[in-house]
């Protein structure tokens, strides 16, 4: 699609990718990148035939994170600047996050600031090996943003994030795996490759019950057991009375491979 200046929105056999197309701007993010992503979110999720989605960046960096010359060019707007950028990418990122499609993240290099925030918050996250990660929002006397203060202490526990969050340390793509931080590395060169299988093989499989995935586990950390217990009961007899519920069944009693349409 060509409507965007900052991204790139392709979709081909049920996968949407979105590509952060800032590269020689490390694919920062200024009030009309978020802007574009918020308007592709909406795209991505109102369209039926969509089924997975992968984000990626283009070039060298996944992203540096927000435009901080878009805000020192004029200091006394910087706070509406930012307001306005937040405004955008954080209704992204929590349509992104509620949608039914899957989302996978394909880092293809350095995630800092909000590329960082933005990296983690997939469903399942491909990541480069020559990747790098840092917070670096303290470094510059700022805070945190675009679901980071939500996310790294479900991923990595409160000590954790108090030290990314406080040091900037640095985390190598094998670090970052091992604190449970991404789902994969792979070799620079397989990072789009392996995501585009992940999200073919997702976008052929029962798209309204991994919605219902990802809303039981976005309310695990707010609700009792009792709760909990009842989004359970209600989503998997929403789900058993689907047709890619009920076609799952048949083909389980059938000993057979279900053929899952996304209803």
């Amino acid at each position: 699609m060509s409507d965007f200046n900052t991204i790139k929105l392709e979709i081909n056999d049920a996968v949407a990718t979105l590509t952060l197309n800032r590269p020689n701007a490390a694919n920062s993010m200024n009030v009309e990148l978020s802007r574009e992503v918020s308007l592709a979110s909406i795209i991505i999720d109102e369209d039926p035939t969509i089924r997975a989605v992968i984000i990626t960046g283009k070039g060298k960096m996944f992203s540096a994170g927000g435009d901080l010359s878009a805000f020192a060019a004029d200091p006394a707007k910087a706070s509406s600047i930012i307001k306005e950028i937040t405004t955008y990418i954080h209704a992204a990122m929590a349509r992104f996050a509620r949608m039914e499609k899957p989302v996978i993240i394909a880092i293809n290099g350095t995630a800092a600031g909000a590329g960082f925030s933005l990296a983690v918050a997939g469903d399942l996250v491909i990541c480069a090996e020559s990747a790098k990660f840092t917070m670096a929002y303290t470094a510059a006397g700022l805070s945190p943003d675009v679901s980071a203060s939500y996310y790294l202490p479900r991923l990595i526990g409160l000590r954790k994030t108090q030290e990314l969050m406080l040091t900037n340390r640095r985390l190598s793509s094998e670090e970052a795996l091992s604190w449970g931080l991404v789902t994969q590395v792979v070799a620079d060169n397989e990072v789009l490759p392996t995501a585009q299988a992940l999200a073919h093989k997702l976008a052929n499989g029962p798209t309204l019950a991994f919605g219902q995935v990802k809303q039981l586990l976005l309310a695990s950390g707010d609700n009792n057991l009792e709760g909990q217990l009842e989004l359970e009961s209600r989503g998997i007899a929403r789900m058993a009375n689907s047709s890619d519920g009920q076609e799952g069944v048949r083909a389980f009693l059938e000993k057979r491979h279900p053929v899952f349409t996304g209803q």
